[in-house]
């Protein structure tokens, strides 16, 4: 009979594409870890990893073995949460993932879910667009909060939560306008505040300044927003923000919060979760808590 936890490991491998990473994961050595895989691949008698010097990837059974797998894995925890459901506790902990612009939203999630639901814990981490999707195909993530532009909806299930609008958040020494707004051509001349290129959010204000036909002079990236807060509270230069952030930064008495209009850009951020067939309470339940503040 399989050994769940052996299966556990070749999902963590699969995860990881790294054998030592893995091994940490599943909390033990890594030559306990490879003898988890080889256990594995002489219970079925097929090997499941192609090996060298390093991690190559999966053979075409070991593909197999690690879709089974999942699902093996999906059925229990299913199976573990509906029974504590049934006794009228909802548990478990949720790994929720984030684009960055999303993270104030997904703070608010977390205060609501543990209102309604105090036996569940949510981990939330944030990374890019293209990781979220990937974490939600391999386990990594429960759900994710993220741009639903693109996400192939015949594999996940997505429930929009907002339209993503933007801000310029600019140091008044640097503000030329005494308007309540700015315009894309009049913040490309200042010097901007952006996240690193590959995020998707950086793409899409490219995409925005590219479109107005101006150019822009980036004197600053980051990974996050608070570091960009924090650059355009010293007088840096001015960082574009979504608005869901500006809701919960407060007043600033040296910098400005300008709605950036001409064109005013709106994009759909979702609830995005993998449709896999089982029913997890606790996945259900962050659903729900968050459908029921999108209808009040």
């Amino acid at each position: 009979m399989l050994d769940l936890k052996d299966l556990e490991c070749l999902s963590a491998l699969a995860r990881h594409r790294h054998f030592a990473r893995a091994a940490e994961d599943c909390g033990m050595s890594q030559p306990a870890f490879s003898m988890r895989i080889r256990n594995l691949e002489e219970r079925l008698d097929t090997q499941i990893v192609r090996r060298g010097n390093r991690f190559q990837g999966l053979t075409a059974e070991g593909e197999i073995v690690l879709q089974h797998g999942r699902a093996i894995l999906d059925q229990t925890r299913a199976l573990e949460d509906q029974i504590r459901a049934a006794k009228g506790e909802v548990i478990g902990t949720l790994n929720l993932g984030s684009i960055p612009t999303a993270n104030t939203y997904a703070a608010r999630i977390a205060s609501w879910l543990l209102e309604r639901h105090p036996g569940i814990t949510l981990r939330i981490d944030t990374t890019s667009s293209i990781a979220l999707l990937q974490g939600l195909e391999d386990g990594r993530f429960d759900a994710a909060i993220t741009y639903t532009e693109g996400v192939a909806t015949s594999l996940l299930r997505v429930e929009p939560l907002y339209g993503e609008r933007y801000v310029l958040m600019v140091p008044n020494t640097l503000r030329h306008t005494d308007r309540g707004e700015i315009s894309w051509a009049e913040a490309a001349e200042l010097p901007l505040i952006l996240l690193e290129p590959e995020m998707q959010n950086r793409r899409i204000l490219d995409q925005i300044f590219d479109e107005v036909g101006v150019e822009t002079r980036v004197v600053a990236e980051t990974d996050g927003f608070t570091a960009m807060v924090a650059m355009a509270v010293d007088g840096l230069g001015a960082a574009v923000v979504p608005h869901v952030l500006t809701d919960r930064l407060g007043v600033f008495v040296d910098v400005s919060l300008l709605p950036l209009v001409d064109p005013v850009v709106e994009k759909s951020v979702g609830l995005v979760l993998p449709d896999r067939g089982q029913v997890i309470p606790a996945i259900e339940a962050l659903r729900e808590t968050v459908l029921h503040h999108q209808s009040r």
